[in-house]
């Protein structure tokens, strides 16, 4: 071994020697470690709120039309020549104003002449009543025979008749000519496109204008036949049945704004349309202002109306799965339970529980992410959550 291998082998045993003794030194200051089990983590901690079952307000929202109270044809009762519309196309009218004018000069004509057969007939009846008054006092003395008397008397009552006919002939004659000026009867406004002046007019056939009364104003809107069906079961589990007097209808516009006035039901078909499978309703509306007009677009919001004994809870805590929608229910020993549900109505940020939910369970709405099915939780109730609309629940 060269003097140069001698050296480099020392050194390596001086630097084991070195390594040994300092790990000795430093397993005297530190004892060994001892591994720790690992420790369980603690329920995930949720928001749960309590079913109750209570009547809940259950405003409805459909599509509706404005139609007029009363749509009235406006046709002259006599024919002749259109002399003159008296008022604007499109106006609004009031009942009793004059609209048009037919020649009346023919039936001025026909109202003389049957004013000259009057005066003729009187004339007949005159003399008539003279001639039986003499043959009554000649039959009297004896003179004149029975049937000279029953001629007379017989004439007298013909007479009397043919006057009587006569009379009612000025009174037609007096009455066409008043038909010669149509008036409304209704008041509202008036169609646009009306037959121009010189027009012959055609008796009870030529259509002049249409009157349109909108006051009050109805407005028809329709429910599907599962829909009354479920209203009729609703109205059944109620201890009081429903009065519409207790049902408002409130108009909302396309641009969102409401109607000023609140309406009542009306009427309802009872036939369901065949083309559809629904059933129409009819509100009506006070419109002095005429602000509603004939087939407008609506919005009908049905207001007084509630379902008893309804389980709402709120949308969040609406889970899908598989199967269909399900909740986190927390049972008596603090674990998260799966509970599939049914549901009936969605409300604004809520849900109307149909199947699934008793009285008094306690469901999950904050929080599901952090649950296990069969794990345990630590349920804080919701706080108190404020009244929310629930306009436009739909079925």
């Amino acid at each position: 071994m060269s003097r140069s291998t001698g050296r480099v082998l020392a050194v390596a045993v001086i630097l084991a020697a070195g390594a040994a003794a300092g790990w000795w030194f430093l397993g005297r200051q530190q004892p060994p470690a001892v591994a720790q089990p690992a420790g369980a983590p603690p329920p995930p901690e949720v928001t749960v709120v309590e079913v109750k079952a209570a009547d809940t307000p259950l405003p409805l929202q459909y599509a509706g039309r404005v139609a007029g109270f009363r749509v009235v044809e406006v046709r002259a009762q006599v024919g002749g020549i259109l002399l003159k519309r008296e008022y604007a196309e499109g106006a609004v009218v009031k009942v009793g104003d004059v609209l048009f004018r037919i020649d009346p000069r023919p039936y001025e004509a026909t109202l003389a002449r049957a004013n000259a057969q009057v005066a003729q007939a009187q004339a007949a009846l005159k003399l008539a009543e003279e001639n039986f008054g003499r043959a009554e006092q000649l039959n009297q003395r004896g003179i004149a025979t029975p049937r000279q008397l029953d001629d007379a008397t017989a004439a007298r009552d013909q007479a009397r008749a043919t006057l009587q006919a006569t009379e009612a002939d000025v009174s037609t004659a007096r009455l066409n000519l008043e038909y010669t000026v149509v008036k409304a009867s209704v008041a509202g406004p008036t169609a646009i496109g009306v037959p121009p002046e010189g027009t012959l007019i055609q008796a009870q056939q030529t259509l002049l204008t249409t009157i349109t009364q909108l006051n009050p104003a109805y407005v028809n809107y329709s429910v599907t036949e599962r829909e009354l069906r479920e209203f009729q079961e609703m109205d059944r589990q109620r201890d009081k049945p429903l009065d519409w007097e207790t049902i408002g209808v409130q108009i909302q516009f396309g641009d969102g704004t409401f109607y000023s006035r609140m309406g009542k039901p009306d009427t309802y078909s009872r036939t369901v349309d065949p083309r559809t499978g629904t059933i129409q309703i009819r509100a009506i509306f006070e419109n002095t202002d005429g602000e509603l007009l004939p087939g407008q677009f609506v919005r009908i919001n049905l207001k007084g109306l509630t379902m008893p004994k309804a389980m709402v809870i709120p949308k969040r805590a609406i889970n899908q799965g598989p199967q269909g929608p399900f909740v986190y229910v927390v049972d008596a020993q603090s674990t998260a339970q799966v509970r599939p549900v049914r549901l009936d109505r969605e409300l604004n940020d809520a849900w109307i529980i149909r199947e699934g939910l008793a009285d008094g369970d306690r469901v999950i709405v904050d929080g599901v992410i952090r649950v296990r099915p069969g794990g345990p939780v630590r349920p804080v109730p919701a706080p108190p959550r404020p009244q929310a609309s629930t306009s436009g629940a739909r079925p």
